[in-house]
């Protein structure tokens, strides 16, 4: 019953955004004050790989869900938001088509592997980062143009 509650509480999560995206004409400014594309956090990663701006950013889920207007659902494992952003490099284009696949490798050499929704102007997908040390990072992206890139970086929790 548990999991049932967790899985519903992280669907309306993932929802929630679209709604209000799509009430408001999609034009983010929905009431609770906060346009979701503006919330997603410090950036932990910045780089241009063949043409493409590709940034990294990463918050608690305390913050993603109070950005959102909403209460962090109890007993939800993931600790933190991982939102990836792509950019033309040269036009500073939004690139907001395509599939994102992620790993982390935990400090403890253990490994998340997770497919990236895409959501108002960017990739994302929650992640647990519940111990101290340092993540590997490593994303596979091929985008509208048809050419898969890789981006990867460390991640410090201290």
């Amino acid at each position: 019953m548990k999991k049932i509650t967790v899985l519903i509480a992280a669907l309306f999560a993932l929802t929630a955004p679209i709604t209000s995206f799509a009430a408001d004409g999609g034009h983010g400014g929905g009431s609770h004050g906060k346009d979701h594309m503006d919330h997603q956090g410090s950036v932990a990663h910045d780089e241009v790989v063949d043409g493409v701006r590709v940034t990294f950013k990463i918050m608690s889920m305390k913050e993603h869900m109070q950005a959102m207007g909403m209460e962090l659902p109890k007993g939800m494992k993931e600790t933190h938001h991982l939102s990836l952003e792509f950019k033309d490099a040269k036009s500073g284009k939004a690139l907001v088509d395509g599939e994102v696949k992620l790993k982390v490798q935990n400090p403890d050499k253990t490994d998340q592997t997770k497919d990236l929704m895409a959501m108002q102007g960017h990739f994302g997908t929650d992640l647990d980062l519940s111990k101290k040390g340092k993540y590997g990072m490593m994303s596979k992206f091929q985008l509208k143009d048809g050419k898969v890139r890789s981006a990867k970086f460390w991640y410090t929790v201290k």
